[in-house]
């Protein structure tokens, strides 16, 4: 391996702590991070500040088990397409492809915040992915939306991906899985080596768990080992297609090995059932929306133009 810049040094660091969360690398390293939740949610309905700008998306607090998610609605036709971000991002991440995706295929686009991001409230304790699965599914029901979804998730919000297509396969057309955690990647030796990688990161969060980015990589951290056996093994439902986009560079650049890894569990998902396809980022880092968006928009507006099957 070449010697590493100091740039680059701290982008390893960074890493280290990607690998246990599998975040996108600005939500470590606080390029675009997030601010806490408010205390008090805007009203319903409200336009966000993108949608100011743009005229079209509105924000609808939802409710579920007790807390308030925020999502972004920009109307469309019948087709829905829904962007998840990775791990310590919020909505705002897409707000780049959002009009781009709106304007191309006419469909209806949310984003949305996971809890304890943007304007969705902080639950306390470690991050569920049963959680977060029910939050999605929650949202989509009160906004009128159970068929029909193509679902975009990036890196860490793989997992919710793959927990909802296999619990909700009727919802969903299709789904592109950008640089996203996928369950061949997740053995045991594996496991072992991203949490080892990562607690001096995770030590350093104990010291200030108020900060968003802290409290995301605590409340992963605090279950990771049984949570990631459990996604191990779960199932990609064969009757929802799904575009895998792998990034060249991966999150886990900085380790050979990990990162080959990486590529070799989208290989094996998309092998490893029908109406599946892989397409490699080429020259991109983990950040495959902000580096190749132009390619992350044409395999999404082909997931939506596709046949139903």
């Amino acid at each position: 391996m070449s010697r590493l810049s100091p740039k680059h040094r701290s982008a390893y660091r960074a890493l280290s702590a990607l690998a246990l969360l599998t975040l996108t690398a600005g939500a470590v390293t606080a390029c675009g991070a997030s601010d806490p939740a408010p205390k008090d949610p805007a009203p319903e309905h409200s336009a966000s500040p993108a949608a100011d700008r743009a005229g079209a998306s509105k924000l609808r607090m939802i409710t579920n088990d007790g807390h308030r998610v925020a999502f972004h609605v920009t109307p469309g036709n019948g087709r829905t397409i829904v962007l998840d971000s990775g791990g310590g991002e919020d909505s705002s991440y897409w707000n780049a492809l959002v009009p781009r995706l709106h304007a191309d295929t006419g469909a209806t686009v949310i984003t949305y915040d996971r809890a304890g991001l943007g304007r969705s409230e902080v639950v306390p304790g470690p991050w569920k992915v049963e959680s977060a699965v029910g939050d999605l599914k929650a949202g989509l029901e009160q906004l009128g939306v159970t068929r029909n979804v193509t679902l975009v998730s990036h890196s860490q919000a793989g997992e919710i991906a793959n927990y909802f297509a296999e619990e909700n396969p009727r919802m969903l057309s299709g789904a592109v899985l950008v640089d996203a955690n996928l369950p061949p990647l997740f053995t045991d030796e594996e496991i072992a080596r991203l949490v080892a990688a990562s607690r001096p990161q995770v030590d350093a969060a104990k010291k200030n768990p108020d900060d968003p980015r802290n409290r995301q990589l605590l409340s992963t951290a605090e279950n990771y080992v049984p949570t990631h056996r459990a996604f191990h093994k779960v199932v990609w439902p064969d009757a929802v297609p799904a575009t895998v986009i792998v990034s060249e560079k991966t999150p886990l650049e900085a380790s050979p090995v990990d990162a080959q890894r990486w590529r070799d569990a989208a290989a094996t998902f998309a092998k490893s059932g029908p109406g599946r396809t892989l397409v490699t980022a080429e020259g991109s880092s983990h950040d495959v929306p902000k580096d190749r968006p132009d390619l992350v928009l044409k395999e999404i507006e082909g997931m939506v133009a596709a046949p139903a099957s």
